[in-house]
C-alpha cells in the first residue's frame, strides 16, 4: 500500500505542498507571537487570543460560502489563486505597526485559508480514488499536522539564530508560493462543474444543509464536539497544569504537548491497517471514549510522568476520530459536491473549537484543572452517545426512497435520475433544458444532493 500510494505523482506533489504550507504557517505563528510582543508588550497574550478568534470566525463564516460556490470554479486555478493571495498577505506582516493591522491581516489570511483548505481536502480523493490508498493519504495528512506542531517551534528557533522574525514571515510567503508551484505541476482530474439548483443563497447554504441532513455526518459533528473538548483541554490548560500545579518547566510543557502528538502519530501510522478490518464508526466511537478515559484520568491529579501517559492516550483518541473523518465525508457526497461538504465539515469542526477553547480556559480558571477534566470527560461521553444515536450502524446500505413529481432546469446527463427523450437524440453529453421528473421509487446508495434533499425514513 505504501509503494502504490507514493507511486502516485499527483499525491506526492499535493502532499509536499501540504507539508511546505504547514511548516511555513508554523514559522509564521512563532513570528506572530514575537510581533505581538513588540507591539503590545505585556498585553501580547490578549492580542494573540483576539487574533486567533478572528481566525476562527473567518473559518466558520467564510468556509461554507466558498464551498457553496466552489462548484463554479476549476479547482486548480482556484487553489493556486488562494496560495498566491496568502503569500501576498503574509509578506505584508513585517510592515505592521499597529495591533488592529494584525487583526485585519489575520482575518484576511484565514479567509483565503478557509477557501483553500476544504477544496484541497476535496481534491485528494480525486487524485487518490482507491479507498485503501486514500485512507493511507489521510493518515499521512494527520502525521503531517502532528509533525508540524512538534517541529515548527524547533525550526523557528533555529531560524531565529540567523534571521529576525521578519525572515519567518518571508519564509511562510515563500512556502505558499512553492505550494502554488507544486499545484501547477500536478495533473488534477478534470473537476466536475456542478450546475446546482437554486439561487445564490441556496448554493451558499447547500453544503451546510446537506451535511446536517446526513445522519452519519451529524454523528461526525457530535464526535468533533468530543475532539474539541479534549484537544482544547490540552492546548489551553497544559501550561497551567504543568507550570502552576506541578511546578514544571517550559521544557516540561513542550514534552507534554509532544506526548499528545506522539499518540496521534502512532495511530496515524497503524490505523489504515485497522480500517481494513473494522468499520469507521466503531473505530471513531472507540476513539472518543478513549479521550473520555484520558480526561477522567487527568481528573485524578496525576504526577508529571503519568501526565505524559494521559496526554498520549488523549492523542490516540483524537487521532482515531479525526483520521478517518475524510472517508466519512466522501461517502456522503457526490464527487461534484465534495468541496461543499468538506467546507461544511471545516466550518462546523472549527466552530466546535471556537466554543471549547474559551470553555476549557474559563472552567480551568474558575473551578480548577482537575474539576474541569471531569466536566469535559462527562461531556465527551455524552457527545459519544449522541454520535452513536445520530449515526446508525450499517449506514452504507443502499436506501429505498421515492421522488415526487417536479419540473426544473439544470445541466444534466441521462442516467438513473434523467431518462427522457430528445428530439435531436443527443442525451448523453451534459446539456441543459427544462425537464420533468415523474414520481419514482428506487434503491441506491443515498447522498443528499439536488435530487435527494430529504433523508429517507427508516422502515
Amino acid at each position: 500500500m505504501h509503494a502504490n500510494l507514493w507511486a502516485n505523482r499527483g499525491f506526492r506533489h499535493l502532499y509536499a505542498a501540504q507539508i511546505i504550507s504547514l511548516v511555513g504557517t508554523g514559522l509564521s505563528t512563532v513570528a506572530l507571537t514575537l510581533l505581538a510582543y513588540d507591539l503590545a508588550g505585556g498585553s501580547a497574550a490578549a492580542v494573540l487570543g483576539t487574533a486567533m478568534a478572528f481566525k476562527m470566525v473567518a473559518y466558520v463564516v467564510f468556509a461554507p460560502i466558498v464551498g457553496g460556490l466552489a462548484h463554479h470554479f476549476s479547482r486548480k486555478p482556484f487553489l493556486i489563486t488562494m496560495d498566491i493571495a496568502r503569500a501576498g498577505i503574509v509578506l505584508t506582516m513585517p510592515f505592521v505597526t499597529q495591533v488592529w493591522q494584525i487583526y485585519a491581516l489575520i482575518f484576511l489570511l484565514n479567509l483565503f485559508s478557509a477557501g483553500f483548505k476544504p477544496v484541497f481536502s476535496a481534491t485528494i480523493p480525486d487524485v487518490v480514488p482507491d479507498e485503501r490508498q486514500y485512507t493511507q493519504a489521510l493518515a499521512m495528512s494527520r502525521l503531517a499536522y502532528d509533525l508540524e506542531n512538534l517541529l515548527s517551534p524547533l525550526l523557528a528557533g533555529l531560524a531565529l539564530l540567523v534571521v529576525t522574525y521578519t525572515g519567518l514571515f518571508v519564509a511562510n510567503s515563500a512556502a505558499f508560493i512553492v505550494s502554488a508551484v507544486l499545484i501547477v505541476m500536478t495533473q488534477l482530474p478534470a473537476s466536475k462543474l456542478t450546475d446546482r439548483l437554486g439561487g445564490l443563497r441556496q448554493q451558499i447554504s447547500f453544503g451546510l444543509v446537506a451535511y446536517l441532513k446526513t445522519p452519519r455526518l451529524r454523528g461526525l459533528l457530535a464526535l468533533y464536539l468530543a475532539v474539541s473538548s479534549a484537544s482544547a483541554m490540552i492546548i489551553v490548560n497544559t501550561v497551567v497544569y504543568v507550570r502552576g500545579t506541578l511546578g514544571g518547566s517550559a521544557a516540561d510543557v513542550a514534552l507534554a504537548m509532544a506526548a499528545a502528538g506522539g499518540g496521534s502519530m502512532l495511530v496515524a501510522l497503524i490505523l489504515p491497517r485497522v480500517l481494513d478490518f473494522l468499520p469507521d464508526r466503531a473505530v471513531m466511537l472507540t476513539g472518543s471514549l478513549v479521550m473520555a478515559v484520558g480526561l477522567a484520568w487527568l481528573g485524578t491529579g496525576p504526577a508529571f510522568e503519568v501526565l505524559l501517559v494521559v496526554w498520549f492516550v488523549i492523542g490516540v483518541g483524537w487521532s482515531l476520530v479525526q483520521t478517518p473523518a475524510g472517508r466519512v465525508v466522501i461517502r456522503s457526497a457526490t464527487p461534484g459536491d465534495r468541496p461543499a461538504y468538506f467546507s461544511a465539515q471545516f466550518a462546523l469542526s472549527h466552530l466546535c473549537w471556537l466554543i471549547f477553547y474559551p470553555v476549557a480556559g474559563q472552567l480551568g480558571t474558575h473551578i480548577g484543572i482537575e474539576a474541569t477534566a471531569w466536566v469535559l470527560a462527562g461531556g465527551v461521553v455524552a457527545f459519544t452517545g449522541l454520535a452513536a444515536m445520530l449515526w446508525p450502524a450499517g449506514g452504507r446500505i443502499p436506501l429505498e426512497h421515492s421522488h415526487s413529481e417536479v419540473d426544473h432546469e439544470h445541466e444534466h446527463s441521462h442516467g438513473e435520475h434523467h431518462d427522457h427523450e430528445h428530439g435531436d437524440g443527443d442525451g448523453e453529453a451534459p446539456h441543459r433544458h427544462p425537464h420533468h421528473h415523474g414520481r419514482v421509487e428506487h434503491t441506491h446508495r443515498f447522498v443528499i444532493d439536488d435530487h435527494h434533499m430529504v433523508w429517507p425514513q427508516s422502515p
